[in-house]
């Protein structure tokens, strides 16, 4: 069983705004929304035959919901890049899909307000389900142009090898 550091000073839960996202061994540039990983287990109901009143339940599969990544439209191709890995429009009979390297794992890194990494989640053998390019555009509008690309995965685990950290203090003159 991990071993689990507490850090006693610490009373506020950490924020959900510093965060960072890596694939391919390299953080992903300008992710600035990442979607709720959220697992749900199937409840699978029986009876047993002397017992007609109520019924046992029992955990069945478990299904892992896809995660949205979302960020401004640059000139940076790596959203474009995975999606074309699963589909690639007018590439030719028998290459419309890169069967050795569409999916991959992610991490997904949680920072508290001293930057310093708290939490951080390895997604596994995701790939690129739903890809939007650009938003909606608006000659009235004024808000920045967000693109995003929807992953589906088989499941995530929390990397307990990143524990708690000792946050920094200042001290006085």
């Amino acid at each position: 069983m991990a071993e689990f550091s507490v850090n006693a000073t610490r009373f506020d839960p950490y924020k959900n705004f510093k965060f960072r996202v890596k694939w391919d061994g390299r953080y992903v540039a300008g992710v600035s929304k990442v979607g709720a990983l959220k697992r749900t287990t199937e409840v699978v109901k029986h009876r047993e035959g002397g017992d007609p009143s109520s019924s046992r339940k029992s955990p069945g599969r478990s299904e892992y919901e896809a995660i949205t990544l979302e960020r401004g439209v640059t000139h940076d191709q790596d959203f474009e890049q995975w999606a074309n890995k699963v589909w690639n429009f007018g590439s030719g009979l028998g290459t419309e899909i890169s069967l050795a390297d569409f999916r991959k794992d992610l991490i997904i890194e949680v920072y508290n307000e001293a930057g310093q990494v708290v939490i951080s989640y390895k997604v596994f053998r995701c790939w690129v389900s739903e890809y939007q390019p650009l938003p909606e555009l608006d000659a009235n509008g004024n808000g920045v142009a967000i693109s995003s690309i929807k992953l589906e995965n088989e499941g995530w685990e929390r990397d307990y090898a990143v524990t708690e950290p000792t946050e920094p203090t200042f001290t006085e003159p």
